[in-house]
């Protein structure tokens, strides 16, 4: 992973992450499954913005190509870092899965 990339997945884990903290903690009522929806929201929400700017660059709108790069390159690294999550998470499951009783 790249230096930039890094850095786009640290700020974006603590754009999740700050609120929470700034709290003191988790909120009792907030679950996995709303965390989860919240940050696929957030990746859908990169996706779509990559491809809003990609559209308006390839149509040929007065868009940098700094910000198309800097773009796609933010909704790669949240879809794979999601991609990884998930694999961790399915490994877990059959991990768990498959321990005897």
């Amino acid at each position: 992973m790249s230096a930039i990339g890094k850095v786009v997945l640290a700020q974006q884990i603590l754009a999740v992450a700050e609120p929470k903290l700034k709290q003191g903690g988790a909120d009792k009522t907030s679950d996995f499954g709303a965390q989860m929806k919240e940050a696929l929201g957030q990746v859908s929400k990169a996706q779509e913005e990559s491809g809003r700017i990609t559209k308006a660059f390839e149509t040929g709108e007065e868009v940098d190509v700094t910000k198309v790069m800097l773009a796609r390159e933010k909704s790669s690294l949240a879809f794979e870092a999601t991609l990884q999550i998930r694999n961790k998470l399915l490994s877990a499951y059959k991990d768990i899965v498959s321990m005897p009783v």
